[in-house]
């Protein structure tokens, strides 16, 4: 392993999640991978949709909550150049190893990284009020 690798796993801290040998491997990439990175750039991820929310949803504090969550939702699934950044994001924490398992089934593992980072945003709607 390389040092770069070496490094990445370290910073990332351990499994987040449950991973058995009944898991599937989407499981096991998710658990291991996606959701400690996720954990760790959960500042970034804020900082992000606070600047998304002053570039291009100025109304965004004027709403109630059930519209905010709906914006934030939207945002991550429909807004495809705000969705790759934060991909990229999560992404740019792969070790070459664990990059070449993602791109054999992208397709899944991004709707589930997109997935749970839209419910760790939601779930911090609070971090979204205006100071």
């Amino acid at each position: 392993m390389n040092e770069r690798a070496i490094f990445l796993k370290e910073l990332r801290g351990e499994t987040i999640g449950t991973v058995s040998s009944n898991s599937s491997s989407d499981e096991v990439f998710q658990n291991q991978v996606i959701r400690p990175i996720l954990k760790l750039q959960n500042d970034l991820f804020i900082a992000s949709f606070k600047n998304y929310i002053s570039k291009y949803k100025n109304d965004f504090y004027n709403q109630s909550t059930e519209k905010k969550l709906a914006q934030i939702e939207n945002a991550i699934q429909k807004d495809i150049k705000y969705r790759n950044a934060l991909k990229g994001m999560v992404i740019g924490l792969f070790t070459s190893d664990e990059y070449l398992d993602y791109i054999k089934n992208s397709s899944s593992l991004n709707k589930r990284m997109m997935s749970m980072l839209t419910e760790r945003l939601k779930s911090q709607i609070d971090s979204f009020e205006k100071a």
